[in-house]
């Protein structure tokens, strides 16, 4: 039997798994969850990285003791694009700036005059976003802040965990992809860009490729952690690229990784970039190699109802998603839809306050009720699941069979009904831990307990309960979908 573990850490939670591996089977368990959220110090956001790191160190000790000290592999996956600056004496020297930051949308201007964000997207195929890695080193320099990449190492979130715990610098593959600054045709940093933008290419670690075992814990860990050691596997570090890897949908598939964000996106061979992309902002992401490189979009997901849960608890009054589930299924269908992409639902806090006033501009009224708010808010993503997967079909010509919602959303049967009556397309819901499975199953390919991704699901498929989802109402889905793209003047 192997045991490993897997840590997956969002933008709201971190969870750190433990999975035993024997006779073609995979058995996970929840050994340790926390919450945690950006803080806002002087209209600036920051991780408390030391917070999560000691999070996650009480988590592997918790597995260190179930597994009887008996561990084989680490692995870590995060969200993309937030880092930290090591000194070359291994001093961690800046804090961890959340990709909400405001700095980047404040010199968006002066950061697309370095280069056009076409120009961008024709190296690299990145959607453009402003939290995208290059903007916020960009957003460094323009505040005179450069001098603190001289001589200093960038370690993105997951690879900086594990410095920590190994004393290892490295830049795992996936998340160099979605930097902003990677060229795929070079399979490297482009120097084009980090040298527009006046960033040192010595500043990166060395990219390294998902599946490889690259360190142990150091000494230093063990002693902490109380282990004998165990070695670290660069799985797919960015949290989506683990996700799509656990998909068990069979035949051609769009797959959703719904949480925090939503990822709706599909896999090919290689890369995307074209004219009609960059129109659409259409994102190339990394993923493990042969055939999962994804083209995707990102859509809100479930970030405005994790903010309407926060603004309720600020009154006093906490609902849980199943609460809120229950009210929005006994609202009425359609009162209200909005366009959950738009800039007006990015950041953090008054949602309700801000749903509402988008509501009364577009309907002269506006939710009330949780419920009224929580079924606005899911119908209006299944209609832009819809939206974006007509355009990632249009993009890459495949013809979509059937919809996996991967990770925390797939638990929702309003949503995953929603989304088949949108699309017209059956869905598969989960796995939920669609992430932690990712990750372990490239693990355990590193590990040489299976032959890799393939197998992998087979063996998820033969491990996990999953229920699906036929499309009903679709006479009315498809008349309200042609109102929702015409108010909003999707085109």
């Amino acid at each position: 039997m192997k045991n490993i573990i897997a840590f997956d850490l969002g933008g709201s939670g971190g969870k750190l798994f433990l999975g035993q591996y024997e006779n073609g089977k995979l058995h996970i368990e929840t050994i340790h969850r926390f919450e945690h959220a950006a803080i806002s110090v002087n209209g600036n956001l920051y991780w408390d990285i030391l917070r999560i790191y000691q999070e996650m160190c009480t988590g592997i000790k918790k597995a260190v003791v179930c597994s009887g000290d008996d561990i084989a592999s680490l692995g870590i996956d995060s969200f993309c694009n937030d880092f930290a600056l090591v000194t070359p004496e291994g001093e961690l020297l800046t804090q961890m700036h959340s990709y909400r930051d405001p700095r980047t949308v404040t010199l968006k201007n002066e950061l697309y005059n370095i280069m056009s964000p076409e120009a961008l997207y024709r190296i690299n195929g990145n959607q453009n976003a402003p939290f995208n890695t290059l903007m916020q080193l960009g957003a460094m320099m323009l505040q005179n802040q450069g001098y603190l990449l001289k001589n200093n190492k960038l370690v993105f979130l997951p690879d900086l965990l594990i410095y920590f715990l190994s004393g290892n610098m490295f830049t795992e593959y996936t998340l160099a992809s979605v930097s902003q600054m990677y060229d795929y045709r070079l399979q490297d940093w482009s120097h084009e860009i980090v040298n527009n933008y006046l960033i040192p290419l010595d500043t990166f670690a060395p990219i390294v490729a998902p599946g490889t075992i690259n360190c142990q814990t150091n000494e230093a860990a063990n002693a902490a952690l109380l282990t004998k050691g165990f070695s670290i596997v660069n799985v797919c570090e960015h949290d989506t690229a683990s996700a799509f890897l656990a998909s068990i949908a069979e035949g051609t598939s769009a797959l959703i990784s719904c949480g925090t964000w939503a990822l709706v996106g599909v896999e090919t061979d290689e890369p995307i970039i074209t004219d009609y992309g960059y129109q659409y902002n259409i994102a190339n992401e990394g993923g493990y190699p042969n055939g999962h490189h994804r083209i995707l979009k990102n859509v809100m997901g479930t970030w405005i109802i994790q903010e309407i849960r926060a603004d309720y608890r600020t009154q006093g009054i906490e609902y849980n998603f199943g609460d809120l589930e229950a009210m929005a299924s006994e609202a009425v269908p359609f009162a209200y839809l909005i366009d959950v992409d738009d800039d007006a639902f990015y950041a953090p806090g008054n949602m309700i306050q801000r749903i509402q006033a988008y509501c009364d501009h577009y309907y002269g009224s506006h939710p009330v009720t949780p419920g009224e708010l929580i079924r606005c808010v899911n119908e209006s993503l299944a209609m832009k699941y819809r939206w974006n997967l007509e355009k990632l079909q249009t993009l890459t010509d495949l013809t979509i069979e059937n919809i996996n919602v991967l990770g925390g959303g797939s638990q929702s049967a309003l949503m995953c009904q929603f989304t088949a009556n949108a699309t017209g397309l059956p869905v598969i819901a989960g796995p939920v831990e669609a992430t932690a499975l990712g990750n372990m199953i490239v693990q355990l390919t590193a590990l040489n307990e299976i032959t890799g991704i393939e197998e992998g699901r087979q063996i998820l498929r033969d491990s996990i309960v999953f229920k699906s989802y036929v499309p009903k109402d679709s006479e009315r889905w498809n008349a309200e979908y042609e109102t929702f793209v015409t108010r909003f003047q999707l085109t």
